[in-house]
């Protein structure tokens, strides 16, 4: 029973997020409503309201209270952060192919590795820091095989992978001490209401007329808004699901599913959305995607 239980968190776990990295990218590219900004505000809405309802009233994870004015000015900046790397991201998804995005966002690692040196003292061993070499390479062969290949995309798909890098780094820094450590839901629930706050006025000053023309689209497709309303609740759901399969099995577990979805999300998207591909451009995901196994079973083995 329990097997059958993970079995399907696993199942869960993939169905939310790709589902909502396709249906981010039908929304902002192939649908036409061009608005990552404001696309991004309805998810954080739904992620503050729907965290809410999860800890407070379905107990789905103890509720843990913020401590200290200090503690959510540290949780503030995580969250300014991790709104900075959802945008990109959403951004990114107007300008490029589903599995372009994927190649690039596999270089979190990377990232994550140049920010640790950099703003902490902790080094990994020599062999960890090999191996990144073919997840930069293969990124950078990709980038070249690229047939829908858009300079600006690029550059905010490689600051959300940047930011989101950021945001993992610095929560380990800044909530480090045992009185302020938070669960991923916790923190979402605190984070979300942050981002709401930054991207409200940001949408409405860069995104001039997004919630007039979102209402229209509403009245004249009824099903735009079942698509919004599900694309949001999904976005917390892909938050959830990662807790719930980091809860019931590891957090080794979630690496390995993360190595194997961005292949995943890569095949079904080219399959829905019939973007060309190219060789070169495959075969430098493929390096990419070894150098990320290669790099996790390099950590693994360092620990």
């Amino acid at each position: 029973m329990r097997s059958l239980f993970t079995i399907g968190l696993i199942a869960a776990w993939y169905s939310s997020n790709i589902g909502v990295l396709l249906l981010n990218k039908f929304l902002l590219s192939n649908y036409g409503f061009k608005y990552p900004i404001f696309l991004t505000l309805c998810h954080m809405v739904a992620c503050s309201l729907l965290s809410c309802i999860a800890i407070e009233w379905l107990k789905i994870a103890p509720l843990q209270r913020v401590s200290s004015w200090l503690q959510m000015l540290k949780i503030s900046a995580l969250g300014i952060i991790f709104c900075l790397s959802v945008v990109g991201g959403n951004v990114s998804l107007r300008y490029l192919p589903v599995s372009f995005n994927q190649a690039v966002g596999a270089t979190t690692p990377f990232f994550t590795a140049v920010f640790a040196v950099v703003m902490t003292t902790k080094r990994e061993g020599w062999l960890t820091y090999v191996t990144l070499i073919p997840v930069v390479a293969g990124v950078i062969i990709a980038s070249g095989g690229e047939p829908l290949f858009h300079l600006f995309g690029f550059i905010m798909c490689i600051g959300a992978t940047a930011a989101r890098a950021l945001k993992s780094v610095l929560q380990g820094i800044l909530l480090s001490s045992e009185g302020e450590k938070l669960n991923s839901m916790n923190l979402l629930m605190y984070m979300a209401p942050v981002a709401v706050i930054a991207l409200l006025p940001a949408a409405l000053y860069m995104e001039e007329g997004v919630v007039g023309i979102t209402i229209a689209l509403a009245r004249d497709d009824w099903k735009f808004s079942l698509y919004l309303l599900f694309n949001s609740a999904l976005a917390y759901f892909v938050n959830l699901a990662n807790f719930l399969v980091t809860k019931h099995t590891s957090p080794l577990t979630l690496q390995v599913l993360g190595n194997a979805k961005g292949a995943v999300a890569v095949i079904i998207s080219i399959m829905i959305f019939k973007n060309p591909v190219s060789v070169t451009g495959m075969l430098g995901y493929s390096l990419t995607v070894v150098g990320v196994v290669l790099y996790t079973e390099a950590k693994k083995r360092s620990m």
